[in-house]
């Protein structure tokens, strides 16, 4: 399955923007290479999405898909993209790329392929994979902020080599505006580049966040896809990385980063709203991850969805998620699996 040919490439955003620059700019980038562009719609924004090449789904028309999770999603949230991944799914998607309205690809963008050559990165604990394409100090969101200035996290790489490595999740970095937390814009923030170095990857047991922003995304791992509903809006994508991790690990699977292939031109945000929104995140990533890390989960690629749902009952029984939270995963995981049906009828 790894293997299988990039041949029907899906983007999936969502919006409550007309058309920008940067969803211009993606829709040419995947004409390119025969790619669809899937756009979810919310309470606010556009009625339509005029832009050659993009299907655009309205609020209305989620909640006329056949999926038992669009009657459950909230409105005016993020996990609007969760029916955008079950669509591109639905269609056959042999690669989901994951992406925000403020994202410009640049000239380097590509289609990216499951098996990729990447720097091999010794196991530790957690690593800031943005020192290891920056001298400077940088770190992405939902990165400790206890282990900052921890030199364990940024280890010297410099001789470390190169392997032919399969990854079904991989994550590129964004130049201009990179995906940090609020603390480092009220503090730091300017535009900032990171230097084009090797990919890199993650062993398993190597802590990371890694956002949905610039994602790419394979089948085996789809059911992994899920952003949750009933968390900070700053939070959604981090937990689910950290979620996506463990389970990830589980089949024998680390993480690949790549250098920015993409640039943010950044919505305006309150950075004040965007510091409280990230407080469960300060407060709590160690302990998710510490939580996560002592579950017993079962190995190999069958028992990803069910190590999904693990992961989120456990969480929901620490009261990092309310209880409201599974009856979502559970439609998740019921209609990814439907879409595993269609896709094997099709073939």
């Amino acid at each position: 399955m790894g293997n299988k040919e990039n041949n029907n490439i899906y983007a999936v955003v969502t919006t409550i923007q007309e058309p920008t620059d940067c969803m211009r700019g993606l829709a040419v980038a995947l004409g390119a290479v025969r790619g669809k562009l899937l756009v979810m719609g919310d309470k606010k924004g556009p009625a339509s999405f005029d832009l050659e090449g993009v299907e655009f789904v309205s609020l209305a028309e989620q909640l006329e898909l056949s999926f038992s999770l669009a009657p459950l999603l909230p409105t005016g949230h993020y996990g609007r993209k969760n029916l955008g991944y079950l669509l591109a799914a639905q269609y056959g998607a042999t690669c989901i790329y994951e992406t925000d309205d403020d994202n410009a690809p640049t000239t380097d963008w590509a289609v990216r392929s499951v098996k990729v050559e990447a720097q091999e990165i010794p196991k530790v604990s957690w690593l800031n994979v943005y020192r290891l394409f920056s001298d400077e100090l940088i770190w992405p969101r939902g990165f400790p902020l206890s282990l900052v200035r921890d030199p364990n996290t940024c280890p010297d790489t410099t001789n470390s080599s190169t392997v032919e490595i399969e990854a079904p999740i991989q994550q590129g970095l964004a130049d201009n505006s990179p995906d940090v937390d609020a603390l480092w814009r009220l503090v730091l923030d300017r535009d900032f580049q990171f230097e084009k170095r090797r990919s890199v990857y993650l062993p398993p047991g190597t802590w990371c966040p890694f956002n949905s922003q610039s994602t790419w995304w394979w089948p085996m791992m789809y059911p992994l896809m899920y952003l949750p509903s009933y968390c900070s809006f700053r939070m959604t994508d981090i937990w689910r990385s950290f979620i996506a991790l463990r389970c990830l690990w589980e089949s024998g699977y680390g993480m690949v980063f790549h250098a920015p292939e993409v640039v943010q031109e950044r919505n305006i945000h309150n950075l004040m709203r965007d510091f409280k929104d990230e407080v469960p995140g300060y407060l709590g990533n160690e302990e998710i991850t510490r939580r996560l890390h002592d579950l017993s989960l079962d190995s190999g690629f069958g028992a990803v969805s069910e190590n999904l749902r693990k992961c989120y009952e456990s969480l929901v029984k620490a009261k990092f998620f309310p209880p409201e939270e599974l009856p979502l995963v559970h439609a998740w995981l019921e209609d990814i699996e439907k879409t595993k049906t269609v896709d094997n009828q099709s073939d």
